[in-house]
């Protein structure tokens, strides 16, 4: 999860908040992974990480201790541009749903702790690229936002996994690990994240050439052959003899039948 220091410390006061009501005890750990986000969660970090941060929680539970998806009817807010712009890019809608629930929780306004912005938390480096001037204007963000989305799945032959894992931690990372899923933490809790969400599709067969369709399809049955038979008619030591045969005789009466 990418958030801010000040966005951090909203979280861990809202987080106390709606705990009061609770009669348990339960903490908040904090820390920074590999990649350098801030992560906060309900559960200790699996692997030893440095600068864990624990936060106490009176009288509260851990089932309270959860990211609830936007209301829906402030994600149908955006939900016209996100069709248009997923459209434009041969986008499934619900995947572009499904990013900017996680990237931002539907938030125009939202700044991570790597500098992220907007909807589609789009680097402010990777917005210039993309030509957005205004990261914070929801449609500017959601046109380069799709578009870099559609790029990654164009690099990566149409694999939406691989596409989200480069989209979270960058495509130089998925190269580094061989076109797999980096073994960060943060992005393998995206990718899954966002799966959760959306069912994504496998990965699109790329760079065909002409020739290997050609032979990837069926054989085109040949036509049928008519079969041609021959009745002959032969006097044998003074019988007559009827025999069938595929060649015509040389000499002699002989009848076809097809």
């Amino acid at each position: 999860m990418r958030v801010s220091a000040r966005r951090a410390l909203v979280v861990v006061v809202a987080l106390v908040v709606l705990a009061c009501a609770s009669t348990a005890g339960a903490q908040i750990y904090s820390w920074h992974d590999a990649s350098g986000s801030l992560v906060l969660s309900d559960q200790a970090p699996r692997e030893h990480v440095a600068g864990v941060r624990t936060f106490r929680v009176p009288h509260s539970t851990g089932d309270v201790l959860s990211t609830k998806p936007a209301s829906s009817a402030f994600s149908e807010t955006y939900d016209t541009l996100i069709t248009q712009h997923a459209e434009a890019r041969g986008l499934r809608p619900d995947l572009v749903r499904a990013v900017v629930q996680v990237e931002s929780g539907y938030n125009p306004r939202a700044v991570s702790s790597k500098g992220a912005l907007g909807l589609m938390q789009l680097m402010p480096s990777t917005a210039a690229d993309l030509g957005v001037r205004s990261p914070f204007d929801p449609e500017e963000n959601l046109r380069g936002g799709t578009l870099y989305l559609r790029q990654l799945l164009d690099r990566f032959g149409g694999n939406e996994e691989l596409a989200l894992a480069a989209y979270n931690a960058g495509p130089t990372a998925v190269d580094h690990y061989g076109n797999r899923v980096p073994p960060y933490a943060e992005t393998q809790d995206y990718v899954r994240r966002v799966q959760t969400q959306t069912s994504a599709q496998p990965a699109q067969q790329t760079g065909q050439t002409a020739s290997s369709a050609q032979a990837a399809k069926p054989a085109t049955p040949p036509p049928p052959v008519h079969q041609v038979c021959y009745k002959i008619t032969e006097t044998i030591d003074g019988r007559t003899v009827v025999r069938y045969s595929d060649t015509p005789p040389r000499s002699g009466a002989y009848e076809v039948i097809r």
